[in-house]
């Protein structure tokens, strides 16, 4: 087991994505701000390895809630990359199987499901992120609006897909016009993935209905 973090390997490309997300915004977004959580979460376990073998006290709630943000930021880029894939590739299209009725029985349609997904990533406010998520106790997929990377979670729910709409997610390409990074996004969603998160969801279903 690894006593660090670190930064997973894409599945694609930096140019993969394009046009929806350019080759220089992705190379940023990636190499630069996922690289900035994965530094800073291992700097706060180097803090607790010296201060623990020193004896030296720290802030502990301080230091949890910046541990909290950085293993969020981690955590959902790591799983938005593996949400996405080139369009035409993997990417784009509408969902199939399971998912695809897991969306209809909630949501009435997938119409309804993309209009209720959208507007949770465009009207978070500030910095935050869209997510499709399952819930173990009722079986029902379930949308969270996830304001930084740790706020607003539903303990324990399974992540089924994520949209980043931190303004680095998209302001190279995008500028202030966010609604048109969040329309771009549905030509990348990797379906497949979500789908298979989606069956080990279900496998992992523990809660009596």
């Amino acid at each position: 087991m690894d006593k660090f973090y670190t930064l997973r390997k894409l599945p694609y490309d930096f140019k993969a994505l394009v046009p929806y997300i350019s080759e220089d915004l992705l190379t940023l977004h990636y190499t630069k701000h996922h690289q900035a959580y994965v530094n800073g979460a291992n700097a706060i376990l180097e803090k607790f390895d010296t201060a623990r073998k020193e004896k030296i006290d720290f802030d502990i709630k301080a230091t949890a809630k910046e541990l909290s943000f950085h293993l969020g930021g981690i955590r959902l880029h790591t799983l938005f990359w593996q949400n996405m894939a080139p369009a035409g590739k993997g990417g784009g299209g509408l969902p199939s199987g399971n998912l695809a009725n897991a969306i209809d029985a909630e949501f009435g349609d997938f119409t309804r499901f993309k209009k209720e997904f959208s507007t949770a990533a465009t009207s978070a406010e500030g910095s935050g992120w869209a997510a499709l998520s399952y819930c173990f106790r009722t079986g029902r997929p379930l949308i969270m609006q996830v304001e930084k990377h740790n706020t607003n979670v539903f303990p324990e729910l399974k992540i089924l897909m994520v949209l980043d709409v931190w303004e680095h997610a998209y302001y190279l390409d995008y500028r202030n016009d966010r609604a048109k990074f969040v329309d771009a996004f549905w030509n990348i969603v990797n379906w497949d993935e979500i789908g298979k998160r989606l069956a080990d969801a279900v496998k992992g279903l523990t809660f009596s209905q």
